[in-house]
């Protein structure tokens, strides 16, 4: 039983079609306002680990066009990502209805694929031989494993439309429904899987990060790219199209947020439930009215996730802790909790065994993958070096002094 099934059946059970209604009726208002938090941390964490991408994608770019400007990486990064937020982010986002953007979901899909096929093909054509190979290099796991299933929770994580999807369909049936989410989950495994594998085989040891695909956007993980070196078009302009299929999933992430924020301050000024009787999920909103409160929303959201943004420079850990403290929970914790709640099953009935199962798993891997985290949440990571198998010209092409040069991967937290 997976989760997105967990989840239809707990509507069927509870007679609410939505996921916070789902959770209102197996612990009340409780349940509701915890998701709705974790609902709410989800997309804004995201939206700031795509400021980070962004920033530390298109930084390479412009130094590879403006060599100069590889002396002040940390103003590049942060231009960019000002840039980007005035003149695409904020102005996508003010959209008062997310079905604008609907043939955005296709040209971001078009520009995975075309990094996908970049990759296999610098794989093939052997223009990273050079990569040497390290005792490390096969290794099976190293001790980030824990860490990284919170990264490919968030990478999964789509169970906040899984009502809108299962609504959607014609004649929907379980049989149906287990189907569906069989064959989309699997078909963003296997993209993932060949980004994983394309990635790893070319960089081994030195891999910044193993890349992922998101099961709703179909982002690949950005880190990934941060392993090509800064003179290869080829992947400057896989860079380019990254960025572009983030700027056009930012927006997504922010309807969700916005209203998310609305639905709740409707609910604290007004004395009857805001939205949950009519079972629609704060995160499926497409935006309401273009008022000034809408606006206002908006811009704090968007501007607050620009602000906490440049204190990071390394992307792993902030999707590692979205993973653990949002992703996992909502994925896994919170609809076995609901199950166990709401069959009538006693608990250690074969019904009720897959549920707990799945909340033990989610229990296990946040405590765990927090604590391993934690410790080295405000270490050292840094963008912007240049690894030590790319050609030297690109050295004085970005100005850079050897002691820059690295030979292992920045973030030693990324590998997994």
């Amino acid at each position: 039983m997976t989760p997105p099934t967990e989840q239809v059946r707990c509507g069927h059970l509870s007679g609410r079609f939505s996921y916070p209604g789902v959770m209102e009726a197996a612990y009340g208002k409780t349940g509701y306002y915890l998701l709705s938090l974790l609902q709410f941390m989800y997309p804004f964490l995201a939206m700031i680990s795509y400021n980070v991408v962004v920033g530390d994608t298109l930084s390479k770019v412009l130094v590879r066009l403006v060599p100069s400007w590889g002396t002040s990486m940390g103003a590049v990064r942060f231009g960019v990502v000002l840039v980007v937020t005035a003149f695409v982010v904020i102005p996508l986002c003010l959209y008062k209805n997310v079905s604008r953007l609907a043939k955005a979901s296709f040209l971001s899909l078009a520009c995975v694929v075309i990094i996908l096929v970049a990759i296999v093909y610098k794989l093939l054509a052997g223009d990273y031989d050079v990569v040497p190979n390290t005792p490390e290099s096969w290794r099976f796991a190293h001790s980030d494993l824990i860490p990284a299933v919170g990264i490919m929770a968030f990478a999964f994580m789509c169970h906040h439309n899984t009502f809108l999807v299962y609504q959607s369909m014609r004649n929907a049936t379980m049989e149906r429904w287990e189907k569906v989410t069989h064959l989309s989950v699997g078909f963003a495994w296997l993209v993932a899987a060949c980004f994983g594998i394309a990635g790893y085989c070319t960089f081994r040891a030195l891999s910044q990060v193993i890349s992922f695909v998101d099961a709703v956007h179909f982002i690949p993980a950005g880190d990934l790219l941060e392993n090509y070196c800064w003179d290869d078009d080829l992947m400057n302009f896989s860079r380019v199209l990254f960025s572009v299929s983030i700027l056009l999933t930012f927006p997504i992430e922010c309807f969700v947020s916005r209203e998310i924020v609305r639905t709740q301050i409707k609910r604290f000024y007004s004395q009857e439930v805001v939205e949950y009787d009519t079972d629609k999920d704060p995160s499926h909103a497409t935006g309401g009215e273009e008022d000034e409160k809408a606006v206002t929303t908006t811009l704090v959201i968007v501007f607050a996730a620009f602000i906490i943004s440049p204190y990071t420079e390394c992307l792993g850990p902030v999707l590692e802790l979205n993973g653990l403290l949002a992703a996992i929970p909502l994925a896994y914790i919170l609809p076995g909790l609901a199950y166990i709640q709401l069959s009538p099953h006693s608990l250690f009935s074969q019904e009720k065994l897959p549920a707990a199962g799945l909340v033990v798993f989610g229990t296990i891997v946040t405590i765990s993958g927090a604590a391993l985290l934690m410790p080295n949440l405000m270490g050292d990571c840094r963008t912007g070096i240049i690894m030590g198998y790319c050609r030297d010209d690109e050295l004085s092409l970005n100005g850079t002094a050897s002691a820059l040069v690295a030979t292992t991967p920045a973030c030693v937290t990324d590998r997994v």
